[in-house]
């Protein structure tokens, strides 16, 4: 109950207009005021500058510009593993997928048909799989990369809520991420169909992948789907395959015994790019 009143002004607020509106900010070039933000922004959130390929706040034209900074070279080295964490950020949930019922927080699920708008044969294809969902704070690096080789069969934008996607509002909004905006990602790869899902958020300007480029605005309210199946666009483990302008979650869906996730996960505080996930170790 507590937490449902912490996120009842979400449900309030005009969170699509703010949306818009922090979007347009977050790309305008001002000056010196955009690195007056950018300034306030690094020292409030403790971003670390120094991983970055141009650590000089002031080369910076636009706060999104920063936002999306890549890193230097070997900032982050790829592990020797199956799989990898596709982001820098915190083990939000992960576990199984309990026939098709995704675990939230305590008590919300959500299933694997809603968050995959309505694709029956897709949401089949993770009956007893598996699931990870990584919560990207405002400090971290926002690109986001392949956990393993994958070619890419399909993409949908599915219009939605633009909710928080923090911890509080995950434990107060039920269906919190099947219900927000999100990019469904598919992917075939040598263990079996996997899919990256990039959530939105309030205040989420936009999301944008390799091989499309920004997918959001404009935010057309229709589920739109592309296929690629013809096209082989296939990208190798730890290689970039989108980013956010301003932050929010990945999830990531995997079929029945593609992972065993152990008690090593539960010890995990948070990952990074390139940190091993395969058989749940963090190392």
């Amino acid at each position: 109950m507590r937490n449902q009143l912490k996120v009842l002004p979400q449900y309030l607020i005009p969170k699509q207009a703010i949306t818009a509106l922090a979007g347009k900010l977050a790309s305008a070039k001002a000056g010196k005021l955009t690195t007056a933000v950018i300034k306030w922004f690094v020292k409030r959130y403790q971003v670390n500058m120094a991983e970055a390929a141009e650590p000089n706040i002031a080369a910076y034209e636009s706060f999104n510009e920063f936002f999306t900074r890549p890193l230097k070279k070997g900032a982050r080295q790829i592990a020797k593993a199956d799989f990898i964490s596709p982001v820098d950020g915190a083990i939000s949930q992960f576990g199984n997928i309990e026939a098709d019922q995704i675990f939230q927080a305590k008590g919300h699920h959500y299933s694997t048909l809603a968050m995959l708008a309505g694709d029956k044969k897709l949401a089949a294809s993770f009956q007893h799989g598996h699931f990870a969902t990584l919560y990207l704070s405002p400090k971290d690096y926002h690109r986001i990369h392949m956990p393993c080789d994958g070619t890419l069969k399909s993409m949908t934008y599915v219009p939605g809520d633009l909710f928080s996607v923090n911890p509080t509002t995950a434990q107060g909004v039920p269906g919190l991420f099947a219900r927000n905006e999100r990019v469904i990602c598919e992917f075939d790869s040598a263990h079996g169909t996997f899919v990256l899902i990039l959530v939105g958020a309030t205040i989420v300007g936009s999301m944008a992948t390799v091989w499309h480029g920004m997918i959001n605005p404009p935010r057309v309210g229709r589920i739109t789907t592309w296929t690629y199946e013809n096209q082989s666009i296939t990208l190798k483990q730890g290689e970039e395959m989108g980013r956010f302008l301003l932050g929010s979650t990945v999830v990531m869906l995997f079929p029945e015994n593609t992972l065993s996730f152990n008690n090593a996960w539960k010890a995990a505080k948070s990952i990074k790019l390139g940190e091993k996930m395969a058989d749940g170790v963090i190392s």
